[in-house]
């Protein structure tokens, strides 16, 4: 793993959530760990990790200078930002996308490599055929924001959203030009093969989430914990001449700093 440069998500140091004002105005409609990212950050360089990847809202919370100062601290790079929309809705997408732009502004200006973005609503009413084309152009929009800012664009599929399994995952990436973030934990839940998708994608992937997976009860868990096997998916990585960031992340945990530990003692094994 030589080529590989380790992350870990700051989103496991508290609950999961988005800025209340967003129900009522899209454009401040941010992902949020509502955490303290002063601990997250301790905690994953104490881990060994090299990076970090924050969500929208927490990246913003910060002035650029502030989180200067906190990576300089504990020596972490900021890898990526991630960031979220609908994506169907034509009144709203430049809302979203305003929201979208913002975070890779803060990203950009502190060095970030990547944006990354999940999302694809479902309708109350279902799913229609032409909400892919939309996902798609919305998405080659994002990648457009991403790289006029030096940053790399990806498209996270998301357990919730139109794109979850294999043949969604493959129908989306014939309608855009954006990279593929897997996220080797929610490509197994909607009954993926993630070391499949990797080979299958391999030219589309230059970022990667890892995460475990149990079927019963529902769990993300630490790597190699739960019921898919990290190795093939490392194997995957590894044939396709993978190099870059690896960026390990678990969304809840009782102790967050354990999981982060946990993850990255198995890296080092493996």
């Amino acid at each position: 793993m030589s080529d590989w440069k380790l992350a870990y998500h700051a989103n496991c140091w508290g609950m999961l959530g988005g800025n209340a004002q967003g129900v009522t105005s899209i454009t401040d409609l941010s992902y949020r760990t509502f955490g303290d990212m002063d601990r997250a950050f301790a905690d994953i360089a104490a881990a060994g990790y090299e990076g970090v990847e924050l969500f929208d809202g927490n990246l913003l919370d910060y002035s650029a200078a502030d989180l200067r100062t906190l990576l300089a601290n504990t020596g972490l790079t900021l890898v990526a930002a991630y960031a979220g929309g609908n994506f169907i809705f034509d009144d709203i997408l430049p809302e979203e996308l305003a929201r979208v732009t913002r975070a890779a502004d803060r990203a950009a200006e502190l060095g970030a490599l990547h944006l990354v973005v999940g999302g694809g609503a479902k309708r109350h009413d279902g799913i229609r055929d032409e909400d892919y084309v939309k996902l798609g152009t919305a998405l080659d929009k994002v990648k457009a924001i991403a790289e006029e800012r030096g940053l790399r664009g990806h498209y996270h599929p998301h357990l919730s959203t139109i794109v979850e399994g294999p043949e969604t995952v493959d129908q989306i990436f014939g309608l855009t030009s954006i990279d593929f973030c897997p996220d080797t934990a929610h490509l197994a839940a909607a009954g993926g093969d993630p070391a499949k998708l990797i080979r299958d994608h391999a030219s589309r992937i230059s970022y990667v989430h890892l995460k475990g997976f149990q079927t019963e009860p529902f769990a993300f868990t630490p790597l190699d914990r739960g019921d898919v096997p990290t190795g093939p998916i490392l194997a995957a990585l590894r044939e396709t001449g993978f190099k870059g960031w690896v960026c390990t992340e678990l969304d809840a945990w009782p102790d967050p700093a354990e999981g982060a530990r946990i993850s990255m003692d198995y890296l080092k094994r493996a």
